[in-house]
């Protein structure tokens, strides 16, 4: 006695739980990632009024100096001695025709440190130097984008 055939049905939906599942682990991935992307340390710049828009500042190629509140003194990422900042300058500039260094420094920094470190940098051989300040308005609000 044969049996009747049972009848299948296809399931012919799209298991979206494994593109989710994959979305959020880059979701999550892109999130640990994007911080450590920034050039430098980040300080809290001080506020100007009259600001100037330094576009190559923001390029990858870009020589920055930071200053912490505490005084400490990083080029690029990573941390310099006072005494040697003038030779790590140097260093940076070697081969480079654009000779332009951006010092940000924190608004909470002293005035020393950061005269201290512009006369590192100046002693290095910089031809041009910005410092790196936020722009405001005349209410003290800050103004993004210029």
């Amino acid at each position: 006695m044969a049996l009747p055939k049972q009848r299948v049905e296809v399931n012919s939906d799209i298991n979206v739980t494994p593109l989710v599942d994959v979305m959020l682990v880059l979701l999550i991935i892109f999130m640990v990632v994007t911080p450590m992307l920034t050039k430098g340390i980040n300080v809290t710049l001080v506020d100007a009024q009259n600001a100037v828009r330094m576009p190559n500042a923001s390029k990858t190629n870009a020589i920055i100096v930071a200053i912490g509140r505490d005084g400490r003194v990083f080029l690029e990422n990573r941390m310099v001695s006072s005494a040697a900042l003038t030779d790590q300058v140097r260093k940076a500039l070697k081969k480079r025709l654009n000779k332009t260094v951006y010092v940000k420094a924190d608004a909470r920094a002293d005035f020393q440190s950061v005269a201290k470190v512009v006369d590192a940098v100046r002693d290095a051989g910089v031809s041009r130097l910005g410092l790196e300040t936020q722009k405001v308005d005349a209410n003290g609000n800050v103004i993004v984008g210029q």
